[in-house]
């Protein structure tokens, strides 16, 4: 048995979803689709909890606070870029979560 990965996992979904997008897929095919691609995407919503998990981790100060930084992907590039201000880093606990 192979291990899944989460880009595996996403690459499976997305299949999943084009072929759900297609017509003339029968009704039971497009269930057992449906079943995996909720079982696919809890996979993935858990690998994302367990990275968050770990980056908060690594963004405690030493009392054990969390230290708010915003990201800055020219930074993370290597580019040094200049930090923005896009407002606060993070989101919610449920804003934009699916429905399972």
């Amino acid at each position: 048995m192979t291990t899944m990965t989460f880009e595996k996992a996403l690459a499976e979904l997305e299949q999943i979803v084009a072929k759900l997008e297609k017509e003339g897929t029968s009704l039971n095919d497009s269930l057992a689709l449906f079943e995996k691609g909720v079982k696919l995407a809890r996979f993935l919503r858990g690998e994302l909890d367990k990275a968050e998990r770990k980056v908060e981790i690594l963004l405690k100060d030493d009392k054990g606070g969390l230290k708010a930084e915003d990201f800055d992907p020219g930074a993370a590039a290597g580019e040094g870029a200049e930090a923005k201000d896009n407002g606060p880093a993070g989101r919610a606990k449920g804003e934009d979560d699916p429905p399972f």
